[in-house]
């Protein structure tokens, strides 16, 4: 299982200037690669949504060497009913902390030096205020499950996962694939996990030639598929081939084809202007008229980059119309 890495966590997003904000300005991200689609994604990429969406990724590295987060944004979605199955994403960056800071993004200190704060949208993210000498500084993703020797057989005797530490009395656990990659907590919770309305995914990559034979596995075990092996195209770039499963909990997995997936995953230096944030065309328009005479930017607004962001008249038209946006 060597062969097979930690990719990232898939996060449906409202609201995509306040959510480049926090990952951009707040946690120091950046932009690796932006996508927009015309229709909805044959594995439920997603979600149950078959609109118009957009696909973000960001991190503080290339994918090939770096825990990343996927931000997938459904236009006409304002928001997203949580459950308790995503409990947080843990980063040692003392920058972050100082950005937040800065900032004023709340904050709460939770332990000696550990700080929770939330994500747009109601995600929450644990920053350790240090800088720990590795390359990536994404440490874990923690999921609630309802029995943890029954989730640890799943990953670790079904998927291969190593386990790093366990707790019994704490009901938790830390698995991952490599020592070098980000890991995967699985905290034990009382009841039920709820998923709500978020869909949220957790990805790893593994030898495109395993593929077919971890799709059987999981038939052979009578655990659930949630869509068998089909490639996915993405307009210009790599087909990859991808396997969706779920634990016993419902956490939705993807697995896919590592070869082709580096191919797809290349940064994009293209990415951030693609996405764009809107408040240069703001901070330009404000510029423009506090000239003595004012004078008309069109000319100069119609030659800045194609923003995504910019382009995205919905929350416009909802707000024309006195309509909320719709609520996942």
């Amino acid at each position: 299982m060597a062969a097979r890495r930690a990719l990232h966590f898939v996060f449906k997003v409202g609201n995509r200037f306040q959510t480049a904000r926090f990952y951009r300005d707040v946690l120091g991200m950046k932009v690796l690669r932006h996508e927009e689609f015309e229709e909805g994604c044959k594995a439920a990429c997603n979600g149950p949504y078959d609109g118009k969406w957009s696909k973000t990724m960001v991190g503080f590295g290339p994918e090939d060497d770096h825990f990343v987060a996927e931000l997938t944004y459904n236009y006409g979605i304002g928001d997203y009913k949580l459950g308790n199955d995503f409990m947080g994403l843990t980063l040692a960056s003392s920058q972050a902390v100082s950005n937040a800071r800065k900032l004023g993004w709340p904050l709460t200190e939770v332990a000696e030096g550990v700080f929770e704060t939330e994500a747009p949208g109601g995600y929450k993210f644990y920053l350790q205020n240090c800088s720990l000498p590795q390359s990536d500084p994404v440490l874990k993703v923690t999921l609630a499950v309802s029995d943890l020797q029954k989730s640890l057989n799943y990953w670790c005797n079904l998927l291969g996962m190593k386990i790093y530490e366990k707790d019994e009395e704490k009901q938790r656990a830390l698995l991952g694939y490599a020592d070098n990659q980000c890991k995967l907590e699985l905290q034990g919770v009382k009841g039920a996990v709820d998923h709500a309305a978020a869909f949220g995914r957790i990805a790893f990559s593994c030898p495109q030639k395993e593929l077919p034979s971890l799709e059987d596995l999981m038939k052979r075990e009578k655990q659930k598929i949630l869509t068998p092996l089909v490639s996915l195209d993405t307009p210009g770039k790599a087909t990859v081939q991808v396997v969706i499963l779920a634990d016993p909990d419902g956490h939705e997995i993807c697995f896919v084809g590592d070869e082709a997936f580096r191919e797809l995953s290349k940064m994009d230096p293209e990415g951030s202007r693609l996405l764009d944030d809107i408040s240069s065309f703001t901070s330009l328009s404000a510029h423009c008229f506090s000239i003595s005479p004012p004078v008309s930017c069109q000319s100069v607004l119609r030659s800045l980059p194609y923003s995504a962001m910019a382009a995205d008249k919905s929350d416009e038209w909802f707000a024309k119309h006195n309509k909320p946006k719709a609520s996942g």
